[in-house]
């Protein structure tokens, strides 16, 4: 049997793979030995990103159940078994709530929940006939924390974290592996115009590329990027909601994402309501 540490020739799908945290897992994977497809929505820019590092491409929809079954059967049918599913793709419009669009809270909850959903069912049915495999669940230190401007996004990130535990729960005797990965700020287009918080510290998706990759050697279920995320999670978890409240108002988070440079984040908000 392939130890978990040997990465060479096993089959990973990422989806969401396209640019960003995505991009840079493939490319740490493909680095490893392993062969690697991306799935993103846009399949032109998937491809384009998939030749400079030398992996497969396919479209997927991850809002789309019959979409993320077909790119899956995709992955199985042109490159092999399936041995780990990044559930990577995701959206973070920033807007204050009492101004957000019907649209835009539809939108969050297909791609940010039940993308992760959808992903995890096909692939852990997959993986299960098996007796084998990883799948891991790209969350955000906002699945922990509340902070203004992302309200819907962050409800949607803390779904994923209690979706994986409940999962990981259910299926502990599948032999499928679980992992929920909370970034801070990542320096990739979906965070452009925000300024840094330091409960939220920026990295660069390399960083979080190198913790997936480190998390399905060693098996870890919860993984915080940068790790200093981990104490300030169980911090604020400690206190009373009431005085989190009061906490993060202080420290200015119930406003630093609404203060975004709006210019910066134009093309990229842009983007995903096209989308």
């Amino acid at each position: 049997m392939t130890s978990k540490n040997n990465l060479a020739g096993r089959v990973v799908a990422i989806t969401g793979g396209a640019r960003g945290i995505g991009e840079a897992t493939a490319r740490a994977f493909v680095g490893a030995g392993a062969k690697v497809v991306i799935g993103d929505l846009d399949e032109d820019l998937a491809r384009q990103t998939a030749a400079r590092i030398g992996c497969v491409a396919a479209r997927v929809d991850v809002a789309d159940d019959v979409s993320v079954e077909k790119f899956l059967a995709t992955v199985e049918g042109h490159v092999g078994a399936l041995d780990v599913l990044v559930n990577n793709a995701g959206i973070m419009p920033v807007t204050p709530i009492l101004d957000e669009s019907a649209e835009s809270v539809q939108r969050q909850l297909a791609v940010n929940v039940a993308g992760v959903i959808y992903g995890t069912q096909h692939a852990a049915r997959r993986m299960a006939a098996r007796r084998r495999g990883h799948i891991v669940n790209v969350a955000s230190a906002a699945g922990r924390m509340g902070f203004g401007g992302v309200a819907t996004y962050s409800a949607s990130k803390f779904a994923v974290v209690g979706f994986t535990e409940a999962v990981a729960l259910e299926l502990r005797l599948s032999g499928v592996d679980f992992t929920c990965v909370l970034p801070g700020v990542v320096n990739t287009e979906l965070t452009s115009g925000l300024r840094d918080h330091w409960l939220l510290r920026s990295c660069e998706p390399e960083k979080v590329a190198a913790a997936v990759l480190s998390a399905v050697q060693r098996g870890r279920r919860t993984v915080y990027v940068p790790a200093q995320l981990r104490a300030v999670s169980l911090a604020y978890g400690l206190l009373p909601s009431s005085a989190r409240t009061r906490v993060m108002a202080t420290l200015g988070a119930d406003h630093q994402l609404l203060d975004a440079d709006s210019g910066a984040r134009s093309g990229y908000e842009h983007r995903i309501e096209a989308d």
